[in-house]
């Protein structure tokens, strides 16, 4: 098993007004080689900010906003008493990506969790993903199909001509497979680029396999 230094460690920022619980929350780090604290000030890409509440509410989603930008450049572990009253949904916008109920996870339950968050995964607790999965019905049902569009904000039209792209298919063997003009098929991958923020074709492309679209 490799050896990890604290230059490659899991930096972990911790934020939580009673100091006992962040103490308790401190100690834990201590348990893995693989995670080291660092000021909330501090947190960049990559970072793990945890955020100790009794109750999760939407003020705790807006003080998010206040830990230094954390909520848009740091995932974010809410530790909760058992509370949880903010929208789900709202709360993934936020950055938060695994929830622990405070009086029911062990010191390798933490660990576990940091490093699970900040490899790219989540964690959340059954109740909380079942309403997560109910939003993202709702949304999907009710907001994107009507308006021809996927859960990633990509048209199942877009997706089509970017898979074909992969493909290594020319715009006019697009336009003919898709039964649309060349310029139509030009017209929607501008559309992908400009609304996503991409760059060219390969970026969009990149982009779309990233996101299990294609």
């Amino acid at each position: 098993m490799p050896v990890h230094t604290l230059v490659d460690a899991t930096r972990v920022a911790i934020h939580a007004p009673e100091s006992i619980v962040r103490a308790g929350l401190v100690s834990y780090l201590q348990h893995d080689r693989e995670l080291r604290e660092v000021p909330v000030g501090d947190v960049c890409d990559g970072d793990v900010v945890v955020v100790a509440t009794d109750v999760a509410d939407a003020s705790v989603l807006e003080g998010l906003r206040g830990l230094s930008g954390a909520a848009d450049i740091a995932f974010v572990l809410v530790v909760a008493r058992g509370q949880w009253r903010a929208d789900i949904s709202s709360a993934v916008d936020h950055g938060v990506r695994a929830v622990l109920w405070r009086d029911s996870f062990t010191p390798d339950d933490f660990a576990r969790t940091l490093l699970t968050v900040a490899r790219g995964g989540g964690s959340f607790p059954a109740s909380l993903q079942g309403t997560l999965m109910e939003q993202v019905q709702i949304t999907q049902r009710e907001v994107l199909v009507p308006r021809g569009l996927a859960a990633s904000g990509i048209s199942f039209r877009e997706t089509d001509v970017l898979r074909l792209v992969a493909e290594g298919e020319e715009l006019s063997q697009i336009a003919a497979k898709l039964s649309y003009s060349e310029s139509t098929i030009k017209y929607v991958l501008y559309g992908v680029m400009k609304r996503l923020q991409l760059r060219n074709r390969a970026h969009a492309v990149s982009y779309a396999i990233r996101s299990g679209l294609i």
